[in-house]
């Protein structure tokens, strides 16, 4: 691997290290409105960078204003790219003013890009002697690297010298060029030769040497066997001008005239007051607490992002100041080892753990090893079933987990994981149950911040570590041909697991601190979601029995219905198309028969999703054709085709995985096969759940909260109105009805309820009065006299709304009544749409998210009474209802203890109502 040599010039590609930055954070605000998020990355990484290093001679290049010599060369060079944002634009500024505050040079040079900047710094260094360090994550850089030259992707911590250059591009750093003017370079606009992609950029220039070369033998391309080489040379000699363009766009400028060289690019101290100045007026809290202690730039680890600055400990992004060492990882292969680490495990406070196995499914999965980490840098990997040739000696799988289980099964030993969920199935395999499950990561950072990304260990790694981890498909490959963990080599595979457990214990030691500091989430952390984790792993591993013959069945009459749909789409279109085909599809409606389309995708052609589909349909019978096809079509290869074959062939029943930290409001949501999406209100989604049967001697019960999130909005808005309807147990949307259109509460109409309940519904999601007309075919203006009469009758929703929108802009989030937080980073968005769309969210957030704290308390007190009872299985969470699997002796007792325990699993001013209903499958009992 590339070294980096001490102190090193440093060249950042400031315009790289923006719009990077633009994108990677949210979109954050001050409490003026101005928008901060990409000024604030750039600065973190900045400032990760000048902790790292240390270096004394360092220049930031953007970018100058205006056209470049590339735009005389070519006129469409870089024309695709849409204008710059607004609110990227508004940053530039303010963050050149921070960057010279910090004490770096700033260069910017009018009709050059900040490639050929920095290229001309480089060779000028290179040239003396001197190691560089570019700071990019442009791949035509790549042009630059020397053995001097060095490339660091901070994203990714990636390094790349010559050797990494080529293992990455396949060809060496002085091929770069020519390997993009043959391929092109969508990102700029460089054309490239038609036909020719990267694996045949790649076999011409290690089979003919430079472009050049390659043109004066175009003779000899057919000879060199890649795809497509017979007609290749006839390709290039029809594009021998563009790809010679294409080069002269390509290649990096370095002898540009500068008023300075690079020995002048000294570090300097940085202007403490203007910083602090600046770091005040766009609330960079923390750092402006650094900055005032004189820690800022002297590596102390911290730092954060939210929407505000009263949320800036919501979410930290934690610099670390070194790669993480492996120097402490250690191979357990003999009994005295394992024993040794066995006594540093309970010795432990928490420890970490974690298990590789063979596959995913918990069901099936066996354990190849184990990996632990007692305290940071020092982990060990246990290896018990890798099965390559070769193998060393391993100890006994059955041995090791006889000696493991009693602290695994210890629930005063607190173990931290990644997803334990997983690892707590996968040991039930092995009659362990594991205990003591304290911490999880991925939870931690769920709580910490819903919306911030992802939660995955890689992530959180490169996130709040700032450390790149082996990732398992760079030590497995990926595709047909990837390995299973039992099948890598015990060296790869020893570091992989070490890492992984060491990786996670230190996650934790950063982010639990920060946790511990929000009381709201703290609780949810420790009352909900940790113990949550058993409950759902026992969901998923007592699944739900299919009955095959029913979707089967139901298959087949889609097929019909499907072939049927398709004749009458041809017939509306005149012609045969492909359903199927967005392109023929376009075609079709809006040059053919000429309809006006009502939105375009990003890519600038006319839209044809469901949501435009669905507004076309309105007016035009063939969109209509084309919903119900595409429709019946999700449903038969989603579920009727595909549930027969997702059946467990040693249970003979379909388990789904849950997963606790996928939405933004806390609902679970579930895959393979994601149970949330079968539909409710139409015939085919009922007959699908017909064939969720109860085994034999059993029934289905299903057990929903009622008008949950409407309850929740009572309680919140404590609306004299809505408390009164539900404490007196009256038909909400008929009461609505009621005091909407003043009439009797006996003489409501079908219709009054169904706008009166459009309306109920609508204002949780917050709905336009535009949204409100759509829904419930009306003019907007009859909307909006129907949502105003609401107000009126019920001021305390309004109120709620209104605060609601009020406390989200000041804090940057919204909070359920248990505490958990869902930040908004658009809530003081400059763009009106987002802005709104936030507002909306945040009204919503609230009731949603307690929904689903609600029904996870009840899942948690319902697996608590049912461990003392074998006969009763809770074998499903959708919404708001949970779906269990009763013997027919004790339906009464249970449906009667699942009704109690579900209604008072949180006390609202308002009843919580559970419908409970049995069959014998969902279908009948939901």
């Amino acid at each position: 691997m590339a070294q980096i040599a001490e102190n090193p010039l440093i060249l950042v590609d400031g315009s790289s290290y923006l719009y990077r930055a633009y994108h990677a954070f949210p979109p954050l605000t001050n409490s003026a409105g101005e928008p901060t998020g990409a000024m604030y990355g750039v600065l973190n990484m900045l400032r990760s960078m000048l902790l790292q290093y240390k270096p004394s001679h360092v220049a930031v290049v953007f970018d100058a204003k205006g056209k470049t010599f590339r735009d005389e060369l070519f006129e469409h060079y870089k024309s695709h790219r849409p204008p710059m944002p607004d609110d990227l634009r508004a940053q530039i500024e303010p963050l050149h003013q921070m960057v010279k505050a910090m004490g770096l040079p700033l260069l910017a040079v009018s009709g050059v890009e900040a490639d050929d900047v920095i290229g001309t710094l480089a060779l000028q260094a290179d040239k003396a002697g001197r190691s560089v360090l570019i700071s990019t994550g442009d791949k035509d850089m790549a042009q630059l690297v020397t053995p001097n030259i060095t490339l660091i992707n901070t994203m990714s911590n990636s390094i790349l010298g010559p050797e990494e250059v080529n293992d990455k591009y396949g060809v060496p750093p002085e091929l770069i060029i020519d390997y993009l003017a043959l391929m092109g370079d969508a990102s700029d606009n460089i054309p490239g030769v038609p036909g020719v992609g990267e694996k045949t950029a790649q076999a011409l220039l290690q089979g003919l040497g430079k472009m050049t070369a390659l043109y004066e033998n175009l003779d000899k391309v057919a000879a060199l066997g890649f795809r497509g080489s017979k007609t290749m040379a006839a390709k290039l000699e029809q594009n021998k001008e563009l790809a010679f363009l294409s080069y002269q766009l390509a290649t990096i400028k370095t002898d540009v005239p500068l008023d300075l060289s690079y020995e002048q690019l000294n570090v300097a101290e940085p202007e403490v007051d203007s910083l602090l100045a600046l770091f005040r007026h766009y609330e960079f809290k923390r750092w402006c607490s650094d900055l005032e202690e004189g820690k800022w730039l002297q590596g102390k680890r911290g730092g954060g992002f939210t929407a505000s600055a009263s949320a800036v400990e919501a979410a930290p992004v934690v610099e670390a100041t070194s790669v993480l060492s492996a120097d402490g990882y250690v191979t357990i292969l003999d009994e005295e080892t394992f024993d040794q680490w066995l006594k540093k495990i309970a010795a432990c406070d928490v420890f970490a753990f974690d298990l590789e196995t063979d596959s995913l499914d918990t069901l099936t999965a066996t354990i190849v090893g184990i990996s632990v980490a007692v305290a940071p840098g020092e982990a060990a990997y246990l290896p018990v079933a890798h099965d390559y040739i070769d193998a060393p000696p391993q100890l006994d799988r059955d041995w090791v987990l006889s000696r493991l289980k009693p602290i695994l099964e210890d629930s005063s030993a607190s173990k931290v994981g990644q997803n334990l969920k997983y690892d707590r199935g996968v040991l039930k395999n092995y009659d362990i149950e594991l205990q003591g499950i304290k911490f999880d990561t991925m939870l931690e950072s769920y709580l910490l911040n819903s919306v911030v990304g992802k939660h995955d260990m890689d992530t959180l790694s490169a996130r709040w570590l700032n450390h790149k981890t082996v990732t398992f498909v760079e030590i497995a490959g990926k595709g047909k041909n990837q390995l299973t963990f039992n099948q890598i080599a015990l060296e790869q595979a020893a570091h992989y697991a070490a890492e992984d457990a060491d990786v996670t214990l230190q996650l934790h030691l950063k982010m639990w601190p920060e946790l511990e500091k929000q009381t709201g989430p703290l609780r949810v952390f420790n009352e909900i979601e940790m113990p949550l984790v058993p409950v759902i792993s026992r969901i998923e591993r007592n699944g739900v029995l299919i009955d095959q013959h029913i979707l089967a069945r139901h298959s087949q009459e889609l097929t019909l219905r499907l072939d049927e749909l398709e004749k009458q789409a041809h017939e509306l279109a005149g012609e045969p198309f492909n359903l199927s085909s967005t392109k023929q599809l376009q075609t079709i409606l809006f040059e053919k028969q000429g309809i006006k389309p009502t939105k375009k995708t990003p890519g600038g052609a006319p839209s044809t999703s469901e949501e435009v589909l669905a507004e076309l349909a309105l007016d035009y019978p063939l969109p209509k054709v084309i919903l119900e096809h595409r429709g019946l079509s999700k449903l038969k290869s989603t579920y009727t085709d595909k549930l027969p074959q997702m059946m467990n062939p040693f249970t003979g029943r379909v388990h789904t995985s849950y997963h606790q930290a996928v939405t933004a409001t806390g609902r679970l949501s579930s895959t393979e096969p994601n149970l949330q999406n079968i539909p409710v209100r139409n015939d085919e989604g009922r007959r699908i759940r017909q064939a969720f049967i109860a085994s034999p001697g059993c029934r289905i019960v299903a057990a929903d909260y009622s008008q949950i999130e409407l309850r929740i909005m009572a309680h919140l808005s404590q609306d004299k109105g809505l408390l009164q309807a539900f404490a007196e147990g009256e038909d909400i949307h008929r009461a609505t009805a009621a005091e909407v259109f003043g009439s009797p509460l006996d003489k409501v109409s079908g219709e009054q309820r169904r706008s009166a309940k459009a309306i109920n519904f609508g204002l949780i999601y917050g709905m336009s009065a535009f949204g409100l007309s759509r829904q419930l075919n009306i003019g907007a203006g009859e909307a909006r006299k129907y949502m105003d009469l609401y107000f009126e009758r019920y001021p305390g929703v309004l109120q709620y709304m209104e605060n609601t929108r009020k406390f989200a802009a000041e804090k940057g989030y919204v909070e359920t009544l248990d505490g958990r937080r869902l930040y908004l980073p658009d809530i003081k968005s400059s763009n009106a749409i987002r802005r709104k769309a936030a507002e909306r969210a945040a009204i919503n957030a609230p009731m949603q998210g307690t929904a689903a704290d609600i029904i996870k308390r009840a899942m948690i007190e319902v697996d608590r009474w049912l461990q003392q009872q074998p006969d009763v299985k809770m074998i499903m969470q959708v919404h708001d209802e949970l779906v269990f699997e009763v013997k027919e002796s004790l339906l009464d007792e249970a449906c009667e203890k699942i009704r109690q325990l579900m209604e008072s699993s949180m006390q609202l001013d308002v009843p919580l109502q559970v419908e409970v209903g049995i069959g014998d499958n969902w279908d009948e009992a939901h």
